[in-house]
Protein backbone atom coordinates (compact mmCIF):
# COMPACT_ATOMS: atom_id res chain seq x y z
CA UNK A 1 0.00 0.00 0.00
CA UNK A 2 1.51 3.43 -0.93
CA UNK A 3 1.52 6.32 1.67
CA UNK A 4 -0.96 8.93 1.43
CA UNK A 5 0.51 12.59 0.65
CA UNK A 6 -0.83 15.86 0.48
CA UNK A 7 -1.83 17.30 -2.80
CA UNK A 8 -1.98 21.08 -2.84
CA UNK A 9 -3.55 22.75 -5.94
CA UNK A 10 -3.15 27.08 -6.19
CA UNK A 11 -3.62 28.89 -9.15
CA UNK A 12 -5.59 31.96 -10.28
CA UNK A 13 -9.74 32.09 -10.36
CA UNK A 14 -11.74 30.44 -12.90
CA UNK A 15 -8.63 28.30 -13.89
CA UNK A 16 -10.36 24.85 -12.87
CA UNK A 17 -8.68 24.47 -10.05
CA UNK A 18 -11.79 23.29 -7.82
CA UNK A 19 -12.93 21.15 -11.12
CA UNK A 20 -9.55 19.07 -11.02
CA UNK A 21 -8.76 18.61 -7.65
CA UNK A 22 -12.18 16.90 -7.60
CA UNK A 23 -11.48 14.57 -9.62
CA UNK A 24 -7.54 13.79 -8.56
CA UNK A 25 -9.55 13.27 -5.63
CA UNK A 26 -11.62 10.70 -7.34
CA UNK A 27 -8.97 9.13 -9.08
CA UNK A 28 -6.65 8.87 -5.77
CA UNK A 29 -9.31 7.94 -3.08
CA UNK A 30 -8.36 11.06 -1.50
CA UNK A 31 -10.68 13.64 0.27
CA UNK A 32 -11.47 16.79 -1.48
CA UNK A 33 -11.19 20.16 0.17
CA UNK A 34 -12.11 23.43 -1.61
CA UNK A 35 -10.96 26.44 0.45
CA UNK A 36 -12.60 29.08 -1.85
CA UNK A 37 -16.17 27.69 -1.20
CA UNK A 38 -14.86 28.29 3.03
CA UNK A 39 -13.93 31.99 2.10
CA UNK A 40 -16.95 32.29 -0.01
CA UNK A 41 -19.24 30.94 2.84
CA UNK A 42 -17.98 33.63 5.33
CA UNK A 43 -19.30 36.40 2.37
CA UNK A 44 -22.13 35.41 2.20
CA UNK A 45 -22.54 35.43 5.61
CA UNK A 46 -20.73 39.24 5.95
CA UNK A 47 -23.34 39.92 3.30
CA UNK A 48 -26.37 38.66 4.76
CA UNK A 49 -25.09 40.49 8.06
CA UNK A 50 -24.70 43.93 6.55
CA UNK A 51 -20.69 43.22 7.54
CA UNK A 52 -18.79 46.17 5.64
CA UNK A 53 -15.95 46.90 7.94
CA UNK A 54 -13.09 44.28 8.99
CA UNK A 55 -13.56 44.76 12.50
CA UNK A 56 -17.03 43.87 12.18
CA UNK A 57 -16.19 40.67 10.13
CA UNK A 58 -13.64 39.54 12.84
CA UNK A 59 -15.85 40.55 15.61
CA UNK A 60 -18.46 37.69 14.03
CA UNK A 61 -15.99 35.18 13.08
CA UNK A 62 -17.55 33.32 16.83
CA UNK A 63 -20.16 33.09 15.53
CA UNK A 64 -19.47 31.20 12.33
CA UNK A 65 -19.24 27.51 11.54
CA UNK A 66 -18.08 26.61 8.25
CA UNK A 67 -18.02 23.02 7.10
CA UNK A 68 -19.03 20.23 4.54
CA UNK A 69 -21.40 17.75 3.80
CA UNK A 70 -21.82 15.54 1.18
CA UNK A 71 -25.37 15.25 -1.04
CA UNK A 72 -25.91 13.07 -3.80
CA UNK A 73 -21.99 12.18 -3.95
CA UNK A 74 -21.33 15.94 -4.43
CA UNK A 75 -19.60 17.89 -1.72
CA UNK A 76 -21.33 20.58 -0.32
CA UNK A 77 -20.19 23.69 2.10
CA UNK A 78 -22.62 24.45 5.20
CA UNK A 79 -22.96 27.92 6.75
CA UNK A 80 -24.31 27.28 10.50
CA UNK A 81 -25.39 24.13 9.61
CA UNK A 82 -27.33 25.04 6.12
CA UNK A 83 -26.18 24.04 2.99
CA UNK A 84 -25.23 27.37 1.01
CA UNK A 85 -23.87 25.76 -1.54
CA UNK A 86 -25.89 27.32 -4.42
CA UNK A 87 -25.92 31.19 -3.06
CA UNK A 88 -21.90 30.86 -2.74
CA UNK A 89 -21.11 30.76 -6.73
CA UNK A 90 -22.54 34.11 -7.18
CA UNK A 91 -20.23 36.66 -8.62
CA UNK A 92 -21.46 39.05 -5.46
CA UNK A 93 -20.44 36.46 -3.19
CA UNK A 94 -17.07 35.57 -5.23
CA UNK A 95 -16.11 39.09 -4.99
CA UNK A 96 -16.70 39.99 -1.53
CA UNK A 97 -14.51 36.24 -0.84
CA UNK A 98 -11.66 38.14 -2.26
CA UNK A 99 -12.18 41.02 -0.09
CA UNK A 100 -12.82 39.35 3.01
CA UNK A 101 -9.41 37.29 2.61
CA UNK A 102 -7.38 39.91 2.84
CA UNK A 103 -8.31 40.25 6.64
CA UNK A 104 -5.93 38.64 8.39
CA UNK A 105 -8.09 37.25 11.15
CA UNK A 106 -10.42 35.44 8.57
CA UNK A 107 -7.15 33.81 6.89
CA UNK A 108 -5.67 32.80 10.13
CA UNK A 109 -9.50 30.93 11.09
CA UNK A 110 -9.68 28.96 8.02
CA UNK A 111 -6.14 27.98 7.97
CA UNK A 112 -6.38 26.12 11.26
CA UNK A 113 -9.54 24.38 10.29
CA UNK A 114 -7.69 23.23 6.98
CA UNK A 115 -4.38 22.51 8.47
CA UNK A 116 -6.73 20.17 10.71
CA UNK A 117 -8.32 18.64 7.91
CA UNK A 118 -4.93 17.34 6.18
CA UNK A 119 -3.32 15.79 9.51
CA UNK A 120 -4.04 12.24 8.51
CA UNK A 121 -2.64 13.38 4.82
CA UNK A 122 -5.17 11.94 1.82
CA UNK A 123 -6.32 14.92 0.67
CA UNK A 124 -6.54 17.17 -2.25
CA UNK A 125 -7.03 20.37 -0.88
CA UNK A 126 -7.36 23.79 -3.90
CA UNK A 127 -7.22 27.82 -3.55
CA UNK A 128 -4.63 30.20 -3.43
CA UNK A 129 -2.13 29.73 -0.38
CA UNK A 130 -2.35 25.96 -0.36
CA UNK A 131 1.14 25.44 -1.25
CA UNK A 132 2.76 28.48 0.16
CA UNK A 133 1.20 29.38 3.58
CA UNK A 134 -1.48 25.93 4.33
CA UNK A 135 1.08 23.23 3.88
CA UNK A 136 4.13 24.45 2.73
CA UNK A 137 5.69 21.15 2.90
CA UNK A 138 2.71 19.38 0.46
CA UNK A 139 4.47 16.63 -1.39
CA UNK A 140 2.63 17.19 -4.79
CA UNK A 141 1.89 21.00 -5.37
CA UNK A 142 0.40 22.04 -8.75
CA UNK A 143 -0.32 25.88 -9.64
CA UNK A 144 -2.87 26.23 -12.29
CA UNK A 145 -3.45 29.05 -14.81
CA UNK A 146 -4.57 30.12 -17.80
CA UNK A 147 -4.99 33.47 -19.87
CA UNK A 148 -7.74 36.26 -18.04
CA UNK A 149 -9.49 36.25 -21.46
CA UNK A 150 -9.58 32.20 -21.23
CA UNK A 151 -11.02 32.15 -17.82
CA UNK A 152 -13.70 35.20 -18.28
CA UNK A 153 -14.74 33.19 -20.91
CA UNK A 154 -15.32 30.52 -18.92
CA UNK A 155 -16.81 32.05 -15.85
CA UNK A 156 -19.32 34.02 -18.28
CA UNK A 157 -20.12 30.44 -20.08
CA UNK A 158 -21.11 29.17 -16.40
CA UNK A 159 -23.19 32.38 -15.05
CA UNK A 160 -25.10 31.56 -18.31
CA UNK A 161 -26.06 28.11 -17.49
CA UNK A 162 -27.31 28.78 -13.89
CA UNK A 163 -29.67 31.25 -16.12
CA UNK A 164 -27.48 34.32 -15.77
CA UNK A 165 -27.31 37.54 -18.15
CA UNK A 166 -23.93 38.39 -17.26
CA UNK A 167 -21.92 41.20 -19.73
CA UNK A 168 -18.81 39.18 -20.90
CA UNK A 169 -16.54 42.60 -20.57
CA UNK A 170 -18.04 42.84 -16.63
CA UNK A 171 -16.80 39.39 -16.30
CA UNK A 172 -13.26 40.21 -17.46
CA UNK A 173 -12.96 42.95 -16.04
CA UNK A 174 -13.73 41.48 -12.36
CA UNK A 175 -11.33 38.43 -13.54
CA UNK A 176 -8.47 41.26 -13.67
CA UNK A 177 -9.55 42.72 -10.53
CA UNK A 178 -9.49 39.74 -8.82
CA UNK A 179 -6.11 38.59 -9.75
CA UNK A 180 -5.03 41.78 -8.75
CA UNK A 181 -6.27 41.70 -5.06
CA UNK A 182 -5.36 38.19 -4.74
CA UNK A 183 -1.60 38.38 -5.75
CA UNK A 184 -1.29 42.08 -3.94
CA UNK A 185 -3.06 41.80 -0.54
CA UNK A 186 -1.08 41.70 2.70
CA UNK A 187 -1.66 37.85 3.86
CA UNK A 188 -1.20 35.08 1.87
CA UNK A 189 -0.60 36.75 -1.78
CA UNK A 190 -1.62 34.59 -4.43
CA UNK A 191 2.09 33.42 -5.58
CA UNK A 192 3.16 30.20 -6.98
CA UNK A 193 5.35 27.89 -4.56
CA UNK A 194 9.26 27.53 -6.09
CA UNK A 195 8.39 23.90 -6.25
CA UNK A 196 5.03 23.77 -7.90
CA UNK A 197 4.19 22.51 -10.94
CA UNK A 198 2.80 24.96 -13.37
CA UNK A 199 -0.02 24.07 -15.58
CA UNK A 200 -1.14 26.19 -18.19
CA UNK A 201 -4.59 25.36 -18.90
CA UNK A 202 -5.60 28.14 -21.36
CA UNK A 203 -5.47 25.65 -24.53
CA UNK A 204 -6.13 21.98 -22.61
CA UNK A 205 -9.46 20.39 -22.96
CA UNK A 206 -10.52 18.95 -19.29
CA UNK A 207 -9.66 15.64 -20.27
CA UNK A 208 -6.35 16.49 -21.19
CA UNK A 209 -5.85 18.72 -18.09
CA UNK A 210 -6.98 15.68 -16.05
CA UNK A 211 -4.18 13.67 -17.57
CA UNK A 212 -1.41 15.58 -16.83
CA UNK A 213 -2.25 16.14 -13.04
CA UNK A 214 -2.89 12.46 -12.66
CA UNK A 215 0.24 11.75 -14.42
CA UNK A 216 2.26 14.00 -11.78
CA UNK A 217 0.38 12.33 -8.99
CA UNK A 218 1.16 8.85 -10.27
CA UNK A 219 5.02 8.86 -10.01
CA UNK A 220 4.31 9.02 -6.25
CA UNK A 221 2.51 5.57 -6.36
Amino acid sequence: MTNKIIVAIDGYSSCGKSTMAKALAQHAGYTYVDTGAMYRAIALYTLRHELAEPAAVIAALPQIEVGFVRINDEQHVTLNGEDVEGQIRTLQVGNRASEVSQIKEVRAFLVAQQQKMGEAKGIVMDGRDIGTVVFPNAELKLFLTASPEVRAERRYKELVDKGEHPDFETVLKDVNERDYRDTHRAESPLRQAPDAIVVDNSNMTKYEQMEVIYGYFDRFQ
